[in-house]
């Protein structure tokens, strides 16, 4: 167990279809062909983890431009992010400047978690992220197939990127990167060993909220890169939360912030 801290740091709000969140969540009836559209909102945010070796940064958000060209039309249409700012002044507020950010953690690249990498682009902060992810990614932003979920501007950049191989990799004392493929091929979940909270898992966009990781309900085929991969790693954070007695904290789920709120 390691003497650290987890501030969250909030970075708006994203509404979607909830057909998005929850693989046919609304389903037409015969009585009920059409049924009416349901929207949900998720936070988005990032974490500083304040560990005695590093002040880590855990994601980056999504780009402040992201309502104004910076995010293709169709997928802002489809994932309104409200309460856009850039990354300095969120920082800022919980009290950091980027200059105080010893390295980031990319738990994948997709366009709502890679887009405050600009805030790095020229400097030595290591930004460590999965071999699979940062190869898909590049993929899928340079040519017609892949996921469009990627935007080139978030991370086609001059970045101190570190890259993690496997799926299991110790980074500092009593935190330890986990490859859960399945959102996408290199998704990475942290397993953090508390003083105070005792074992916390970042699942990340493993699950983008409870109903996913508790209830097994799987994300809408636009969020899922591989369903099967996607059961495989559910597996695996349940194994660790039984083993450990562990806290498992969602991607975007609001009860699962005010958690870390309370670490």
């Amino acid at each position: 167990m390691v003497s650290a801290t987890v501030t969250p740091i909030e970075r708006g709000t994203i509404t979607t279809d909830v057909n998005n969140i929850i693989e046919g969540a609304t389903l037409g009836t015969n009585d009920e062909p059409n049924p009416e559209t349901v929207m949900g909102d998720g936070p988005v945010y990032n974490l500083v983890i304040d560990h005695p070796e590093a002040t880590i940064l855990w994601d980056t958000g999504s780009h402040p431009e992201a309502d104004s060209g910076h995010w293709p039309a169709d997928l802002y249409a489809a994932f309104e992010h409200t309460g856009l700012r850039p990354l300095e002044d969120d920082l800022a507020d919980a009290g950091y400047a980027v200059s105080d950010i010893d390295c980031v953690i990319q738990t994948h690249l997709h366009l709502d978690h890679a887009g405050g990498l600009y805030a790095f682009e020229g400097t030595d902060t290591p930004v460590y992220v999965h071999e699979e992810e940062l190869q898909f990614a590049y993929y899928s932003a340079k040519t017609d197939a892949g996921d469009e979920a990627y935007v080139a501007g978030d991370f086609d950049r001059d970045l101190n990127w570190e890259i993690v191989h496997g799926d299991r990799e110790y980074f500092v004392e009593d935190l330890e990167f986990v490859h859960l493929p399945g959102h996408t091929p290199g998704l990475l979940g942290v397993q953090l060993e508390l003083d105070d909270a005792g074992t916390v898992v970042l699942a990340g966009d493993q699950a983008y909220t409870r109903a996913n990781y508790h209830d097994e309900q799987p994300m809408g085929g636009q969020l899922l890169w591989s369903k099967r991969h996607w059961l495989e790693s559910l597996r695996t954070v349940k194994d660790l939360e039984r083993r450990h007695d562990a806290t498992v904290i969602c991607g975007h789920d609001s009860d699962d912030l005010e958690t870390l709120e309370s670490l």
